[in-house]
């Protein structure tokens, strides 16, 4: 059985929601927490980095997103 920290209730709470909400205001939230994943990394990068221009923590942004080995020396 899977783990998990979510309680039966609050499941139960969730799928009430998930039911009543229109497929435009479930894709929202989607793209809400997409863009909020996204600041959040990005200042995961700038923390570790902040000697780093804004292009550098964009490349970073999208090499962590679609990469799985940093970039090559000839493309920073």
């Amino acid at each position: 059985m899977p783990f998990s920290d979510t309680t039966r209730a609050a499941k139960d709470v969730q799928l009430a929601i998930q039911r009543t909400t229109s497929s435009e205001q479930r894709l929202i939230m989607a793209l809400e927490m997409s863009l909020f994943v996204r600041d959040l990394n990005r200042a995961g990068i700038r923390s570790d980095h902040p000697e780093w221009s804004n292009a550098q923590v964009e490349r970073e942004l999208l090499r962590l997103a679609f990469l799985p080995e940093p970039l090559p020396a000839n493309l920073r």
